[in-house]
């Protein structure tokens, strides 16, 4: 099971490399969102506090600013 998170974590960060590259804000943060997603699953499978509350706060960043777009 741990090797699924691992896959999760590498595909997180890989989805926010890609993510950085686009030019739509919204497409961004959707993008943003998921990959953010995909690393907490990864951050809670191996219990580290800080990274768990660095993808909270990097997830609701993307979330408010999606929220803000959409206004």
């Amino acid at each position: 099971m741990n090797n699924l998170f691992m896959v999760f974590g590498i595909l997180g960060l890989l989805v926010i490399s890609f993510s950085i590259w686009l030019r739509n804000e919204r497409k961004q943060d959707l993008w943003f969102i998921l990959g953010g997603a995909l690393l907490l699953g990864y951050s809670v499978s191996i219990n580290d506090v800080i990274f768990i509350i660095l993808q909270v706060v990097f997830i609701a960043s993307a979330a408010a600013e999606l929220l803000k777009l959409k206004k």
